[in-house]
């Protein structure tokens, strides 16, 4: 299997009614555009809709971790592109940005994905055939530079006295 490095979701524009009354992008729709942009990974990777249906697994965020870097205008067009950062039998780390297509940075997204037995819901390893995929998509990210972002936690920057 072949991935690009990194992976880019289709452009796409946004849907008026996820405008806040800033007149930009709700803080909240960041997130909708980065799962978009995880869907299309996942699609790669064998785990779409049909993986539920078929096999009674999924993935399901544990943790993420949004940068909120410049506003989206209403008539901004986007594309969000996936790095895979880690990985082990049961979880995914990812590292995502969303630009405009003019190329500038809006957000950044780091998320740790696990793979759940819907059954449970429990935590399982990956198939095989789907942890092939995502070695194979290892491979491919393997020469990118970790991104400046990635591993940031929140917090207040304080001096120390004296």
């Amino acid at each position: 299997m072949f991935f690009d490095a990194p992976m880019v979701a289709p452009a796409r524009g946004l849907d008026p009614a996820w405008l806040d009354y800033n007149g930009h992008l709700n803080m909240a729709y960041y997130n909708v555009l980065f799962d978009e942009g995880s869907d299309h990974v996942f699609e790669q990777f064998g785990c779409g809709p049909s993986y539920r249906a078929q096999r009674n697994m999924s993935f399901f965020t544990a943790e993420a971790h949004v940068c909120y870097v410049r506003e989206l205008k209403p008539d901004a067009m986007v594309r969000a592109s996936t790095q895979l950062l880690d990985f082990d039998a049961k979880r995914i780390q990812l590292f995502q940005e969303l630009r405009h297509v003019d190329g500038w940075l809006s957000a950044t997204c780091e998320t740790l994905l696990l793979h759940i037995d819907m059954s449970g819901p429990r935590t399982m390893p990956m198939p095989d055939d789907i942890l092939a995929n995502v070695s194979a998509m290892a491979e491919a990210h393997k020469n990118l530079p970790r991104p400046e972002r990635a591993g940031k936690s929140i917090g207040i920057p304080r001096k120390q006295p004296g």
